[in-house]
């Protein structure tokens, strides 16, 4: 009979579930979309409208979009209690986080 790995888990003691679960959470943390991100954070649409001063329909609009401006991106993770770092990658050095052009005023 096939074991799947819910299976697996359940057989787990706490601490080794637990671990687990951890780990879990830390690589899916690692690439969410924002719509991911609000859910995980336990926030509505709506309540995010509110925060940002747009209809809930908007949200959703924002939520669906795969380009967006930089600076709706940082008001968007902002409402969700967040900050936006942004990161460039080369195959030649360690990542370097970009300043300047988040809009915020430490960027200044």
């Amino acid at each position: 009979m096939p074991t799947n790995v819910n299976d697996k888990i359940k057989n787990l003691n706490p601490v080794q579930r637990k671990k687990v679960e951890t780990r879990v959470g830390e690589l899916i943390a690692k690439e969410m979309t924002l719509r991911e991100i609000r859910r995980a954070r336990k926030l509505t649409q709506a309540r995010i409208a509110k925060t940002l001063g747009i209809s809930q329909d908007s949200v959703s609009r924002i939520e669906k979009r795969s380009n967006l401006l930089l600076s709706t991106l940082r008001k968007t993770i902002e409402a969700m209690g967040g900050s936006l770092s942004l990161v460039a990658k080369f195959p030649d050095r360690e990542p370097v986080v970009l300043s300047g052009i988040t809009g915020d005023a430490k960027d200044i």
